[in-house]
């Protein structure tokens, strides 16, 4: 159960939502996987991966509505960041 009513949502993203982000300092935050919205924009709304990208990164991401605007995760495997 979420426990915090002003935790904002991305709308139409619902099955790429994997949970809520707590940090220390910070807000409650929705978060969605990065690679499962590209999907949805590709087959929903029938967009090459190019153009999922390019509208997600502007509209989606780039949209900050306040402390609470969702977050993306994009998923690495550790050794790649090592």
């Amino acid at each position: 159960m979420i426990d915090d009513e002003n935790i904002l949502f991305a709308d139409g993203f619902e099955e790429a939502f994997v949970g809520v982000i707590r940090s220390c300092g910070a807000v409650p935050k929705a978060c969605y996987d990065y690679d499962k919205c590209i999907e949805v924009l590709t087959s929903r709304d029938n967009m090459s991966h190019e153009e999922a990208v390019e509208f997600f990164e502007f509209n989606v991401i780039g949209a900050y509505v306040g402390e609470y605007t969702p977050a993306f995760l994009d998923s690495v495997a550790l050794a790649e960041i090592r």
